[in-house]
């Protein structure tokens, strides 16, 4: 069904999965910098509050 169109499908199918991917990394690191951003005004707390 989808053979020989000009070209345009076989873009989809390796411009696809490849976006897919650059999504979840582009996800996973903005996760992973909230977290470590969390951990580090954590610890910036507790270090104020043992200096008590």
């Amino acid at each position: 069904m989808l053979a020989h169109q000009g070209g345009w499908d076989e873009i989809l199918l390796v411009a696809g999965p490849i976006l897919v991917i650059v999504l979840v990394l582009w996800r996973a690191t903005r996760r992973a910098e909230r977290i470590a951003a969390a951990r580090l005004a954590e610890s910036g707390k507790s270090s104020v509050t043992n200096g008590e």
